[in-house]
C-alpha cells in the first residue's frame, strides 16, 4: 500500500487527473490517495497558492502526482508553485522522456530523447530585482553551483546506464556564459570518464537545437541547466507530437513529485476535450518508482494500443474522434483489463 499526495490542478487538471487515478488504480496498485489543492484554485480558496495542508501532506508522503497548475505571465500573480515545490524539496532532477508514437504523425518516427535538466538553480533561483525605481531596468541572476552540476550530471549518466541507454550530451552556453555555464562543462568532462560505457557528448546550445530538429536521431540523453532544459524539453515534446503526450518527473534524495508537463488550458477546461496521456504517463513514471514495475508496463502497453490505434482519442491526436477525456481513459482501462 503506497500513500501519494493528489494535486489535481487548475483547468483541465481535475479532468485529465480524474482518468489518471481510474487507470492507475484499474492496473490494481493500492494506494491511498491524499488529496489536497495548490494553484489558482488554492489561492481564490485560502489566499495562497500553496496552502499550509498542501505542504504537509507532501512532508509526510514525500511523493506527489500532480495536475497542471497555472503560472500568471510577468510581473503580477505568484511565482511557479512547481518552481517552489521544486526548491523547497530539493527535487534537483526533471526527467523528460520524448518517444515517438507509431499512431501519432510526427516529421520524424524514431525519436527517443530523455531531457535530464538541473531543477534547483540557474536562472530559477529567483534572484531577480529592479535597478531603478522606474523599474525600468531589470536584472536576473543566474546560479550555478559545483555541487548542483555534479549531482546532475551524475544523475544523468547513472539514468543512461540504469535504462541502457548509449550516450550522454551536455547541452552547454559556455563559449559566451564563462563562468556559470564554464562550471557545468567543466564538471561534466570531469565526470564523463567515470562512466566509460557511456559515451559523451557536449553541445552548444544554439548549435544542439538546430541539429535537434534537423537530425534528434543523433540524441539520446540531454543534460543541462535549468533554463536551457526547460526549453529543449518542450523542443523534444513537438518533435513527437506534442506536450500533450510528454510526462515529467522531478526526483530528489527523499521525495519526488510526478506530473503532466502541459499547462492548465482554461480555455477547454469542463469540455471533455482534453488528453490524459501526458499525465497517465507520469503515473507510470511514478509506479517504477515505486517498485511497481508490472503494474507500470501495463499501463504503457495500454496507453500505447490506445493512441497508436487512435480511435478512442481526443480530437488532438484524431480531428475526426468523437471521444472525450473520459473516453479515453475508459478506453485505457479496458486495455489494461485485457493484459
Amino acid at each position: 500500500m503506497h500513500t501519494v499526495t493528489l494535486i489535481k490542478g487548475d483547468g483541465i487538471g481535475p479532468a485529465i487527473m480524474n482518468e489518471a487515478v481510474k487507470v492507475i488504480e484499474a492496473s490494481g496498485v493500492k494506494i491511498i490517495w491524499d488529496e489536497v489543492e495548490a494553484g489558482m484554485a488554492a489561492f481564490e480558496k485560502f489566499g495562497t497558492p500553496l496552502p499550509d495542508e498542501t505542504l504537509a501532506s507532501f512532508d509526510k508522503t514525500r511523493l506527489a502526482f500532480k495536475g497542471p497548475l497555472t503560472t500568471g505571465v510577468g510581473g503580477s500573480g505568484f511565482r511557479s508553485i512547481n518552481v517552489a515545490l521544486r526548491q523547497k524539496y530539493d527535487l534537483y532532477a526533471n526527467v523528460r522522456p520524448a518517444k515517438s508514437w507509431a499512431g501519432v504523425k510526427t516529421r520524424y518516427d524514431d525519436v527517443d530523447i530523455v531531457i535530464v535538466r538541473e531543477n534547483t538553480e540557474g536562472l530559477y533561483a529567483g534572484l531577480e530585482h529592479y535597478l531603478t525605481p522606474k523599474k525600468d531596468i531589470a536584472e536576473s541572476l543566474a546560479v550555478v553551483t559545483r555541487s548542483a552540476s555534479e549531482r546532475i550530471i551524475d544523475y544523468a549518466f547513472q539514468y543512461a546506464r540504469e535504462h541502457k541507454r548509449a550516450k550522454v550530451t551536455v547541452c552547454h552556453k559556455a563559449n559566451i556564459l564563462k563562468y556559470t555555464q564554464g562550471l557545468f562543462l567543466d564538471v561534466a568532462r570531469e565526470i564523463a570518464p567515470r562512466y566509460p560505457d557511456v559515451h559523451y557528448d557536449e553541445k552548444i546550445i544554439d548549435a544542439a537545437c538546430m541539429h535537434m530538429v534537423m537530425n534528434p536521431q543523433q540524441f539520446d540523453v540531454v543534460v543541462c541547466t535549468n533554463m536551457f532544459g526547460d526549453i529543449l524539453s518542450d523542443l523534444t515534446a513537438g518533435l513527437v507530437g506534442g506536450l500533450g503526450l510528454i510526462p515529467g518527473a522531478n526526483i530528489g534524495a527523499d521525495a519526488a513529485l510526478f506530473e503532466a508537463v502541459h499547462g492548465s488550458a482554461p480555455d477547454i477546461a469542463g469540455k471533455n476535450l482534453a488528453n490524459p496521456t501526458a499525465v497517465i504517463m507520469a503515473g507510470v513514471m511514478m509506479l517504477h518508482h515505486l517498485g511497481e514495475h508490472g503494474a507500470a508496463d501495463k499501463i504503457q502497453t495500454a496507453v500505447e494500443k490506445v493512441v497508436n490505434e487512435g480511435i478512442y482519442v481526443t480530437p488532438d491526436l484524431n480531428p475526426q474522434s468523437k471521444a472525450g477525456t473520459i473516453e479515453m481513459g475508459d478506453a485505457i482501462v479496458r486495455e489494461l483489463q485485457k493484459l
